[in-house]
Formats: structure tokens, sequence, C-alpha cells
């Protein structure tokens, strides 16, 4: 497929279904490319159904299947717009928040495969059900743990508002959780706590 630039191009590259319930068009949604008036489409656009398709179907549906609709905050980044992203964010700029493009290839960036040659896809995603019925208690680990011990993650980062978080599929899965809440890793490779499981820590959130 070439890449989209027209309106009806867009508008067909917008409906190719990558699961069951998620559909390309669900994931382009920038706030830098709305502001600052970037195209946020793929040059690569075979390359991003094809993450994108693994990220569905091996993470976002078994997610909405057990904790009900997934609201999408953040997903698919040209290089473009995650390149100026960054270069504000470095700039000391407010609401810019991106790694670079060498870091972001196979995460945020679908379309390009990162220096090892893998292929990845990450959103950024929020669980209203799971925030609803456990914030006041305010034990997002809860979620963090279930992910860890039921889905085929490679990454997953949880920041303070709405515990929205990424998560990123990967050819390689590195298996490793970040938080900002506040910052710090939460298990990665090597940790005593990362084998096993851990259902004791997340029972009851179904």
């Amino acid at each position: 497929m070439r890449k989209p630039t027209s309106v009806s191009s867009l508008a067909e590259f917008g409906r190719v279904r990558l699961s069951k319930s998620f559909f390309m068009r669900d994931f382009l949604f920038s706030d830098i490319a709305s502001i600052h008036g970037f195209n946020n489409v793929p040059n690569n656009p075979d390359r991003a159904i094809a993450a994108g398709t693994r990220l569905c179907e091996e993470l976002l549906e078994p997610l909405q299947d057990a904790f009900g609709r997934l609201a999408i905050r953040s997903a698919f980044r040209s290089v473009e717009v995650n390149g100026f992203g960054n270069e504000m964010q470095r700039a000391g700029k407010s609401g810019y928040n991106c790694a670079s493009n060498e870091a972001n290839y196979a995460g945020h960036i679908w379309d390009e495969l990162d220096n090892d040659g893998c292929m990845g896809a990450t959103a950024c995603v929020i669980v209203p059900s799971f925030w609803d019925r456990f914030h006041a208690e305010g034990d997002w680990q809860k979620l963090a743990w279930w992910i860890h011990d039921n889905l085929p993650y490679s990454s997953l980062e949880f920041f303070p508002k709405y515990w929205a978080f990424n998560i990123g599929s990967h050819e390689k899965p590195l298996r490793r959780i970040d938080h900002y809440i506040p910052k710090g890793c939460m298990t990665k490779p090597g940790m005593e706590n990362h084998s096993g499981s851990h259902e004791h820590l997340w029972a009851g959130i179904l």
C-alpha cells in the first residue's frame, strides 16, 4: 500500500481493520499533528498495519475483553510528528513528551524497524473501568501485574493521570514495566519479582 496522500486514500487506510474491534483510524490522532498541521500517516503503511495488527490482536483485544472499553490516548506517530515532539521536549516546551525517533522506532513509530531490525508498536491507553474501581485505593499495580501474568507484552509505562500507560508489542519482548508514580522500574528480567505467578497481587480485579 502506498502512503496516503489524499483524503480518499487516507480514509481508505483508516478503514483497515487491525482486529475484531480496532481500525487503523483509531490510532492516527495526534495532539501535536493537530496543533501544528502535520499529517500523522506512516511512510510504510504495510509495516504499520502489520505492527498494529499484532498490538491489537495480542494485547489490546484481550485487555478490552477483560476490562471493557479502552480509551486510546496516543498511538502511532510519524517520524515527522515524533521528531518535532522530541525537539520541543528538548527545548523545554510544556506538553511534549516524545523520546527520540531512534528510541521510538518499533514503539510509537510503528512503520520503522528498530536498530535490531525488529518490528513493534506501542499505544498509550486508559482502562476507564479499572480507574473507576481502584483509583480511591491508589493501587495501579494490580493492573500491571495482571498484564504481566496474562499478556505477551514487551513494555509497560504507567503514568499518574487516570493511570494511563504505554503498552508495547515487539518481536523480541523486553518484559519490562516502568512507571512515573513516582519514577521507577517495577520489574524487568533479572529482578527477583519478575518470574512466577503474581495472582495474589491482582486477585479480584476482574
